[in-house]
């Protein structure tokens, strides 16, 4: 394995404009149906599960195919050269190894984030925010930045890394 933090990270912004490029799609459908009054009626749980099922959902499980098809990264990682293999093979990871490095490195903290911001939304509202709904507002930015700080400690692997038994490595030039 190869420690690649600053590739990674880069790989990782080049994830997130393309990511924000789907956001963008979205807003273009969403907004003005909230304009137009269509979705002004749905309760904060419906507003989840709708925010959760057309992009969180969509893009862990495109990151998870890219990840474990022949192409071994996503197109961040594809272009700085990185690949995703199982830490103990090195060779190409399942779909469900990958589903589960994505769903712990997106699917969670966004689902998390989503959650704290439309809680602070309705609670402040009508008066105070609850604790819960901080504690759950910080978990969303503290678990990310752990992420990132774990890339430049040790081995350089991530919690979701870990969790899914991959690892990041640089494509060798001789190969693919």
């Amino acid at each position: 394995m190869n420690r690649q933090p600053w590739n990674r990270l880069l790989a990782w912004l080049i994830d997130w404009m393309c990511i924000l490029a789907w956001v963008a799609l979205i807003a273009a459908v969403g907004v003005p149906l909230w304009l137009a009054g269509i979705t002004g009626g749905l309760t904060v749980v419906a507003l989840n599960i709708i925010a959760t099922l057309s992009l969180v959902v969509p893009v862990t499980l495109t990151l998870a195919w890219l990840e474990s098809s022949t192409r071994e990264a996503s197109i961040g990682k594809h272009l700085r050269q990185l690949l995703v293999v199982n830490s103990r093979t090195g060779v190409r990871i399942s779909y469900r190894r990958a589903l589960v490095r994505n769903t712990m490195k997106i699917a969670v903290p966004w689902t998390i984030g989503h959650a704290a911001v439309f809680g602070i939304v309705t609670s402040s509202a009508a008066g105070a925010v609850p604790p819960w709904i901080w504690v759950a507002t910080a978990f969303a930015y503290v678990l990310p930045a752990a992420y990132v700080a774990s890339l430049f400690f040790g081995t350089g692997r991530t919690p979701y890394d870990r969790i899914s038994g991959t690892s990041v490595t640089l494509r060798s030039r001789s190969g693919s």
